[in-house]
């Protein structure tokens, strides 16, 4: 009896571990990197030059659009081009201050 109730517990343990074991791989998956579109360094420097080349106002309203555009809602992520798109508004805005 006592046995019994020694394997039903290790059985259990073995399932919960292998049930954890499943949920770890499953949420180690990335984010396929080929669905998304990335900005290329010719694209970051006409960005860049076209940044420099705007108001203040201009880049700040610029700016106010990219962070919206960034913002997590629930489970939507940010594209890689979003957020280079943020950034590089950022630190035009920075080099202004």
């Amino acid at each position: 009896m006592l046995r019994v109730a020694l394997a039903r517990r290790t059985d259990s343990k073995i399932g919960e571990q292998t049930t954890k074991v499943v949920r770890f791989f499953a949420m180690a998956r990335r984010p396929d990197r080929e669905k998304y579109e990335l900005l290329s360094e010719n694209d970051l420097k006409e960005l860049r030059r076209s940044l420099a080349h705007l108001s203040v106002t201009a880049v700040r309203d610029f700016y106010e659009r990219a962070y919206q555009d960034c913002r997590l809602v629930y489970n939507r992520l940010p594209s890689p081009r979003q957020m280079q798109t943020l950034v590089q508004v950022w630190k035009q805005l920075w080099k202004w201050r």
